[in-house]
């Protein structure tokens, strides 16, 4: 009797794919403290579809457009989670005064002249072409015109959560705190299906904020699950006053007001005690940790090793151009991580992949994103950062995690993309001219001196 014939199954065709990159080093964020080696990421259809062994990818995916990335790192973009984008136009107008003399002299009094719809647009097409080139993809902003910010950022590519400002102040943009919330909340309601675009209620800070207006973001919190953003305790001047004024220092003021909680993302929180810290925590308050704006400010340094003991998650932001002078993220996590070891004499304080979620991941989380992006999780929107490793000031790499922290910097991103989009390739901007953004600079400059 004829034996039958013994047929191997036949291997599945590749999968055909929109990306495939080939770097030298993955982090992916999640799990945490890895680092894979001879791994391809592959994109398709603007997201993470597999963290892919180099030897496999081949027989598994068949991809439209290929990119090696020999000598890099490839990590989820950054994420600032506290920016004032369109002020970016104002860099380094008013530099080494302590804060309170800043505003009140020089960058309140140049807003209620210039800001409008056409500086905000052309300040943070600025600001984002500076984030991109720094390998920042998602930024969160507190400013005016919030619909322009929205041009400048649909233009370049980059993602963002914008501000419903809420302000008892009048400006150019809002005559009362209604006025404010009002108009960024019908912004929302025009924007709210763009595919890169995110809500935050953004009352300014305790000192410009009456409780009559945090009790109606609170109540708007809870009817539209939206976060809140907000300074807070940037000062130990700010809590005096609040002190003077109310009675309670601000925290306790925000607690009783309901502002606090597991979708509050306070900024800054310079002046801390035990007690404030012990409130953060027990709400589940996020911290955007702006240390380089509270250093050039004089607002004194964070107490990051107590919040991070007490188990809040503490992010990075940038702050404003006109208070920082940089939108640099990569170099806000490094000053974040030898601060906290300086201050206290303590040099495993914030190890590198630490640093690495907390300006990516844990960004992400406050943003009420962390479903979306801040790590390399197949289904994830691909959004990424390349950081080039084999130039003089970055070699030898003995761990890619620690050099992407401590040797290098935005001069070594050498291509970003957002939603699976080129936004940076080989330094250059793809969807903005930086010609354009750097004339529009200029011309603001001659407007502010004139």
């Amino acid at each position: 009797m004829a034996s039958m014939p013994n047929h191997a199954p036949h291997p599945s065709p590749p999968q055909p794919v929109d990306l495939i990159l080939r770097p030298r080093w993955l982090i992916p964020v999640e799990p945490a403290n890895q680092v894979l080696e001879n791994h391809d990421l592959v994109v398709h259809q603007g997201r993470i579809a597999a963290l892919s062994p180099r030897a496999e990818t081949a027989q598994r995916y068949l991809a439209s457009q290929i990119q090696d990335l020999p000598e890099h790192v490839l990590m989820p973009g950054l994420v600032n989670t506290h920016c004032h984008a369109g002020m970016a136009l104002m860099r380094g107008i008013a530099d080494d005064q302590p804060l309170q003399a800043w505003l009140e002299t020089a960058i309140w009094p140049l807003e209620s002249r210039w800001v409008g719809t056409e500086m905000v647009r052309d300040g943070t097409l600025l600001a984002c072409a500076e984030m991109l080139q720094a390998g920042v993809t998602t930024f969160n902003d507190m400013y005016f015109f919030p619909e322009a910010a929205f041009e400048a950022i649909d233009q370049s590519g980059i993602r963002a959560s914008l501000g419903i400002l809420a302000f008892d102040v009048a400006s150019a943009y809002g005559h009362d705190a209604d006025d404010y919330l009002n108009k960024g909340l019908a912004v929302r309601d025009t924007l709210r299906d763009h595919p890169r675009l995110s809500f935050m209620l953004a009352p300014h800070a305790p000192y410009t904020v009456s409780d009559a207006t945090f009790e109606r973001v609170a109540t708007l919190a809870a009817q539209t699950n939206l976060g809140i953003h907000i300074h807070v305790h940037e000062t130990q001047h700010e809590v005096e006053q609040s002190l003077a004024q109310y009675g309670e220092r601000p925290i306790a003021r925000l607690e009783r007001l309901g502002i606090l909680g597991p979708q509050t993302l306070a900024v800054h929180a310079v002046a801390l005690d035990d007690t404030d810290i012990d409130t953060l925590a027990r709400y589940n308050v996020h911290m955007a940790h702006c240390p380089t704006a509270n250093l050039k400010l004089a607002s004194g340094i964070a107490r990051t090793s107590a919040v991070a003991a007490a188990g809040i998650n503490i992010t990075l932001g940038t702050d404003g151009a006109a208070g920082n002078n940089r939108l640099d993220l990569l170099s806000e996590v490094r000053l974040a991580g030898l601060l906290a070891k300086g201050s206290h004499q303590d040099a495993s304080l914030f190890p590198a992949h630490r640093l690495l979620y907390m300006a990516t991941l844990g960004g992400a989380r406050a943003l009420g994103l962390a479903d979306h992006i801040g790590s390399l999780t197949p289904g994830k929107q691909a959004d990424l950062c390349a950081i080039r490793l084999d130039t003089p000031s970055t070699l030898p790499v003995f761990d890619p995690a620690s050099h992407v922290i401590y040797a290098a910097g935005r001069e070594h991103v050498t291509d970003v993309w957002v939603s699976g989009q080129s936004v940076v390739k080989k330094k250059q901007l793809v969807q903005i001219s930086e010609e354009e953004v750097s004339l529009k600079a200029r011309l603001w400059q001659n407007r502010f001196r004139g």
